[in-house]
């Protein structure tokens, strides 16, 4: 995806997106967006909600809420992108972002 694909997406779920932002995260995956697999979360995955938690909410938006209140935001957003098959990591994570209002973390 290119990031105006990136924006497209995630236009389907916020209506003002920032530029910025995208640009942020796309940055914060780097190298791991080049890969289909990882450029996308799985909901049916256990292991890659842990990762989602773990690498993201937890060390680098620094959310420190206990798993079960993490997990249920994580829910919410597959609930939220349950209408598409390929859960695009860029749109996952920016509407993690917003969740937590900590949007700055990537501008």
């Amino acid at each position: 995806m290119t990031k105006t694909d990136y924006i497209a997406n995630i236009k389907n779920y916020v209506a003002d997106v920032d530029e910025k932002v995208v640009n942020g995260i796309v940055k914060h995956l780097g190298i791991a967006l080049q890969c289909k697999d990882a450029s996308l979360v799985s909901c049916s995955d256990p292991s890659e909600l842990e990762r989602v938690k773990n690498s993201f909410l937890k060390k680098k938006l620094g959310r420190t809420e206990d798993d079960e209140e993490l997990d249920k935001v994580i829910a919410e957003v597959c609930r939220k992108m349950a209408g598409e098959r390929n859960k695009s990591r860029v749109t996952f994570y920016y509407l993690l972002a917003v969740h937590y209002n900590q949007q700055s973390v990537f501008t």
